[in-house]
């Protein structure tokens, strides 16, 4: 199946910040805020869709009342989503204000906005606790004058279960995840254990009518979520040996240094064995 690479769209956007399923959007926003909003109409989506960041585009944003919401999911963990928040949430604002005639940014009355509300949803395969906060002041060496907060809640099936018993659609999409995990185990290929997760879902589902009508879309959807989150594990993989190398090539030179300093090996063996020359090894060691 052929992977759309100019963007990548979210199955949880797909869900949550879909227009004509705004009553999905309605439920996980009561059950993120412990509200009773019941009129779906309430909701006005704000998310910016030609804005890509990291090859995926942003999920969902969306205001209600006086709050403006900012909802992403993440399919592998990442500390630098504050950042992230802070560039979007600032594209979000702007337009916000250029298409609200009341607002006058150059007043010299305080002008009010919406509050701004950043939740990620994590449901990748790393152990993550059930709720954490990450805040981009811990980008930061020095003191910030600025700061975004980023409430983590972790979504993968068995956790935070008060949080999904209030939103059947969020609950349901746990499981489908899940069940999609699970079908790769006995080594069914992807777009099939897609197919069987929603196959799976109970007749009473809420997605599973949505899913099938647009099943070769959700399989898209996975296929190049899956591929993202493989994508990132190599290179993590990567890094990790790389840093493992440098630490060995490290370990040696010093290891080297030390031999000749002794007098126990010739600069020019020692030179060779590190893979410079004597002039750098002399640089390096210490020894000029």
């Amino acid at each position: 199946m052929a992977v759309n690479r100019e963007y990548k769209d979210r199955l949880f956007k797909f869900i949550f910040g879909n227009p004509n399923n705004k009553e999905w959007t309605l439920s996980l926003y009561n059950a993120i805020n412990e509200t009773n909003y019941t009129n779906a109409d309430d909701i006005r989506i704000t998310t910016i869709e030609d804005i890509v960041y990291m090859g995926m585009k942003n999920d969902v944003s969306f205001l209600v009342g006086d709050t403006m919401n900012f909802y992403e999911q993440q399919s592998t963990y990442n500390p630098n989503m504050p950042m992230r928040y802070l560039i979007y949430v600032g594209m979000v604002y702007g337009n916000y204000i250029d298409i609200s005639p009341g607002y006058h940014k150059y007043s010299s009355v305080l002008q009010k906005a919406p509050t701004p509300k950043c939740v990620c949803f994590y449901n990748g395969k790393d152990k993550k606790e059930d709720r954490v906060v990450l805040k981009l002041t811990d980008s930061f060496d020095g003191e910030s004058d600025v700061e975004v907060k980023v409430l983590m809640i972790n979504i993968n099936y068995g956790h935070n279960s008060k949080l999904l018993e209030a939103c059947k659609p969020l609950n349901e999409y746990s499981v489908f995840v899940n069940n999609i995990r699970e079908n790769q185990i006995n080594a069914v290929k992807l777009e099939d254990a897609v197919d069987a997760a929603i196959d799976a879902l109970d007749e009473n589902s809420v997605l599973k009518s949505f899913l099938t009508a647009n099943k070769a879309e959700v399989r898209r959807m996975c296929i190049t979520e899956y591929d993202e989150e493989r994508t990132f594990a190599e290179q993590r993989e990567e890094g990790r040996a790389e840093g493992r190398a440098e630490g060995r090539t490290e370990g040696t030179f010093a290891t080297l240094a030390e031999l000749v300093k002794d007098g126990l090996i010739s600069i020019n063996i020692a030179a060779q064995k590190a893979g410079m020359s004597i002039e750098e090894f002399n640089l390096r060691a210490g020894l000029n």
